[in-house]
């Protein structure tokens, strides 16, 4: 994992990008497979060489990990929490929207929340893989730790505690949880000196009208080409 361009989403064969308003799928590998366990329609805001802007709008179908007993996976005790067999489950995204903004071969994505009424709440840096580009969507693998943003710019840590239990269960190698880590700092630095996305004035964005909630389709865990 590094910080540089990843060849696979800017420089790769027959390179496309989308248009504003096209629909497409952010989803989640399991980690350590290749199985979708998270699949989010959402619509392009912007796509180009320099940023992947998507909207998730409220309401939105969506697919979400669960465990095969039908526990909610936030309902599981952390220390058993990742060794209980899962099911993938169809669901609908119930919070208020969600603008998720990725550049290229980073390995985070930074993702903008409002209140009602649209009063901006905070930043949310999601630690995960550099994002892998195919004609229907993105594909990534969460990292577990993640940092929250405050208008105000003070930050803190997200989820050590999940952090530390995946390395404790095997689902992250020491290596891998280096990595992570290190990318976490470089994400605090870009934090601290307000680069972008977050010196960018996103938060005053505003999705179209006219956008409909993009449907789940049904072969939402089709391979990537």
């Amino acid at each position: 994992m590094t910080a540089d361009v990843d060849t696979t989403f800017r420089n790769g064969p027959q390179r496309h990008f989308w248009a504003p308003g096209d629909q497409v799928l952010w989803r989640y590998r399991g980690n350590g497979t290749e199985d979708v366990h998270i699949c989010r329609p959402v619509t392009v805001v912007r796509d180009d060489a320099e940023l992947l802007a998507a909207w998730m709008a409220p309401g939105t179908p969506c697919v979400k990990p669960q465990l095969a007993d039908g526990t909610p996976v936030h309902r599981e005790p952390l220390a058993t929490r990742y060794r209980k067999p899962r099911v993938a489950v169809l669901d609908q995204w119930w919070g208020s929207g969600v603008l998720k903004l990725a550049r290229p071969g980073e390995p985070w994505s930074v993702w903008l929340f409002w209140e009602e009424g649209w009063r901006f709440r905070s930043w949310y840096v999601n630690l995960e893989e550099p994002l892998r580009r195919w004609s229907g969507g993105v594909d990534s693998e969460d990292h577990f730790l993640d940092i929250s943003v405050q208008p105000d710019r003070e930050w803190h840590w997200r989820d050590e505690d999940e952090f530390a239990q995946a390395q404790a269960d095997g689902l992250m190698s020491a290596e891998l949880a280096d990595r992570v880590r290190q990318a976490g700092q470089r994400a605090v630095r870009l934090i601290r000196s307000w680069g972008p996305p977050f010196r960018d004035r996103w938060q005053d964005w505003r999705p179209d009208p006219a956008w409909p909630v993009p449907a789940l389709p049904a072969d939402w865990d089709r391979p990537a080409d």
